[in-house]
């Protein structure tokens, strides 16, 4: 089944979700937002990365910043950091440019690699949306993270793509019910932007909005 257009989720929440899934329905569902240190500086780094007009050749290699993406298939859009091409012999051709040219997607991230797979699985996505737009097989991309200034390349392996779409099917039907999942606190929870919205000590079943209305209407 191919999704509509106004059906498509942000790419950037499978990171979200895979983190906690109550922190992406704050966000993607109830439209919900707070920014804390780590946000900040995490835009900033983005920033370096997202010039939509920016286009680099040197030699075999072709770079390229914030390209747009989407899926039909998996029902999502968003765009790429850093977008290489890499010229050998697979690939696609590219107008204008001699032989084939591999595509090859680096995502941007603040702080260090991260002991999940959510940084991961956004990339994978990414990888996902392209081989559906180019008709193409893309088996590796790279995360670069700001603290250490390296490369970390990941492998998209057949389970990683498969919880790509595991959690994207989910992350569909929580959005068309509308429902904000409950949290178990953990420590994970101190570094979240949206901790003070989420409330999480409370586990209430309603929503954070509704929480919030609420709490203004009993005001004197």
């Amino acid at each position: 089944m191919d999704f509509n257009e106004d059906d498509f989720l942000q790419l950037s929440g499978l990171q979200h979700f895979k983190f906690c899934r109550r922190q992406w329905a704050l966000i993607h569902v109830e439209n919900q937002w707070a920014e804390n240190f780590r946000t900040t500086d995490g835009a900033i780094l983005h920033e370096n990365a997202h010039n939509g007009g920016f286009f680099e050749s040197r030699g075999d290699l072709l770079i390229t910043r914030d390209m747009r993406i989407f899926s039909r298939t998996l029902g999502v859009s968003g765009a790429c950091d850093v977008l290489e091409f890499h010229r050998g012999k697979i690939g696609i051709p590219l107008k204008g440019r001699e032989g084939l040219w591999q595509p090859y997607p680096v995502e941007y991230k603040r702080g260090k690699p991260k002991e999940g797979t959510e940084d991961a699985l956004q990339l994978c996505g990414q990888a996902m949306c392209l081989e559906e737009m180019l008709c193409c097989e893309i088996p590796q991309g790279a995360l670069y993270y700001g603290e250490p200034h390296r490369r970390t390349e990941v492998d998209f392996t057949p389970e990683l793509r498969q919880e790509v779409t595991d959690l994207l099917i989910e992350m569909h039907d929580l959005y068309q019910r509308g429902y904000t999942p409950k949290v178990k606190p953990s420590k994970s929870c101190n570094a979240c932007s949206l901790k003070e919205l989420c409330l999480p000590k409370l586990l209430r079943s309603r929503s954070v909005s509704a929480y919030l209305r609420g709490a203004m209407e009993d005001e004197p």
